[in-house]
């Protein structure tokens, strides 16, 4: 199984902003940490903005801010907003599904029980979890970040 660079973006995107909590931040800013195309990380944002997890603001000194503080950002959530589906296998989708094999299969069920544990263990963390790393080794030191303690 594989995130959609969508749903990975948006990941980073919200690290990024954790890491600046009192500032608004450029989609230019993050696009030059990364890497990644501007034009991307702006559809991006727009999702992030769209289910409440960023605000964005306009003009000069605007940009993008989490709207929330990062621990009540679940990342289980953050993942089924901006993940297009989970079908990990045809049968996922029964109104779809051509598998001749179906009613006598389990693999169906073991892979949802798979993609249940996936989302357990992202749905017992927040974004303040990912932020909280040992001494030395933060994510600001490696985007380049300087911070204003």
């Amino acid at each position: 199984m594989q995130l959609t660079l969508h749903a990975d973006y948006s990941l980073r995107i919200l690290l990024y902003l954790a890491e600046n909590p009192d500032r608004h931040v450029s989609t230019r800013e993050i696009s030059e940490a990364y890497g990644i195309s501007k034009n991307h990380l702006v559809r991006v944002v727009q999702t992030l903005h769209g289910h409440g997890f960023v605000e964005v603001s306009e003009g000069r000194g605007g940009g993008v801010k989490l709207a929330k503080d990062p621990a009540s950002i679940n990342l289980g959530q953050v993942v089924r907003k901006t993940e297009p589906g989970f079908r990990i296998v045809e049968c996922f989708d029964l109104e779809t599904n051509t598998c001749p094999i179906v009613p006598a299969c389990a693999l169906r069920g073991v892979l949802v029980k798979a993609l249940e544990s996936f989302f357990a263990v992202l749905d017992s963390c927040t974004l303040a979890d990912l932020t909280h790393t040992p001494q030395g080794r933060n994510l600001s030191k490696y985007l380049q970040i300087a911070k204003t303690n």
